[in-house]
């Protein structure tokens, strides 16, 4: 009888944020918090321009090897179009899918282009070239009424919000926690370095508008650190030697910008997709991740992600429970389980 073997690995959310790197933060909090971070991350080792190409491949690739594109990808679904590191960077380009680029999640022209600013890889993203160049230089945003939106849904258009009114760029509900904890890393590394910034309907140089700072903070809460983050925040501290604090301590971005919790310190939650099973060929296989638990509070999210073995495709990749049918050869598949809280 022809049998397959399938091993689910579970993991848990767990950055390598070398030891004692935050302890002049502890017990910090509003501006002091702010300065004492800023302190931490200052002076990290900029990298040329033209070098982020190639950290790119480090920072922003995704399992299938593909570029990590935040303006095209739709997480749990297909992306409308994938790029190839190096081969498909831009260049020129007369629509989506064409190639990717360079983009300033802090626009560029909000620090006059200089350095270290512009090649600070917290900022910097590989994105699609034409949604890129149609997002521009404007503000992030929730958009009520859109003039353009993307493939993957993100949009450009008018926003009548949190007190502000005018054209801001949306990028879609799962990567906005990555955007929000982004502006977050600029406003605290940048802290009081920002003389020549531009003042304007988000920004005051690193300081963040009022409005831009209830807006984001609801988009943290909402989208909370993923294992994108956790690996990307590894990766740049390899290559540029300073990381983003509100990645590792997500807690501190109420204790900076609103108001701190005190005497509660979150427990990771614990992942369990049960045992490893034995299978027949062809058969439905079923992942449980019911098992998981979270010790002071609930789990919000989970993640299947296949590692090792021929592809499958799952009937979830998001849900507590999925399933797949078993391929028809004998092998063995691995899978890992992210829960987040």
């Amino acid at each position: 009888m022809n049998r397959f073997f399938l091993l689910l690995l579970f993991t848990n959310l767990f950055a390598q944020v070398p030891d004692n790197y935050y302890d002049s933060a502890n017990g910090l909090d509003g501006e002091t918090l702010r300065s004492a971070l800023h302190d931490i991350i200052d002076n990290h080792d900029s990298k040329s321009y033209s070098s982020l190409w190639t950290h790119f491949q480090s920072t922003d690739q995704k399992s299938n090897g593909k570029v990590w594109d935040m303006y095209s990808d739709i997480p749990g679904g297909t992306p409308p179009y994938e790029y190839t590191f190096i081969t498909n960077q831009c260049g020129n380009y007369g629509g989506e899918g064409d190639c990717y680029n360079r983009e300033h999640s802090w626009p560029k022209s909000w620090f006059n282009e200089a350095a270290p600013m512009n090649t600070d890889l917290f900022h910097l993203y590989p994105t699609d070239g034409y949604t890129n160049g149609m997002r521009s230089n404007l503000p992030f945003g929730e958009v009520s009424s859109a003039s353009w939106t993307s493939q993957n849904g993100s949009k450009k258009g008018t926003m009548d919000a949190y007190g502000f009114s005018g054209t801001v760029f949306e990028p879609i509900d799962a990567y906005k926690g990555d955007f929000a904890r982004t502006y977050f890393y600029m406003s605290t590394r940048y802290y009081n370095e920002d003389g020549s910034w531009d003042n304007n309907e988000m920004v005051n140089g690193a300081d963040l508008k009022s409005w831009a700072v209830d807006m984001l903070l609801d988009w943290h809460e909402a989208d909370s650190v993923s294992q994108k983050e956790i690996d990307r925040n590894d990766a740049v501290y390899d290559i540029q030697n300073n990381r983003n604090p509100y990645i590792d301590h997500p807690e501190w971005v109420a204790c900076v910008w609103a108001e701190c919790e005190t005497g509660t310190e979150n427990i990771p939650p614990t992942a369990f997709a049960g045992q490893n099973q034995t299978v027949l060929i062809g058969a439905i296989v079923y992942l449980d991740a019911s098992a998981s638990n979270d010790s002071d509070g609930s789990i919000s999210s989970y993640l299947w992600e296949q590692i090792t073995g021929d592809a499958v495709t799952l009937s979830t990749y998001n849900g507590e429970f999925s399933s797949f049918t078993a391929p028809t050869i004998s092998t063995s598949l691995t899978f890992k389980l992210t829960v987040t809280d």
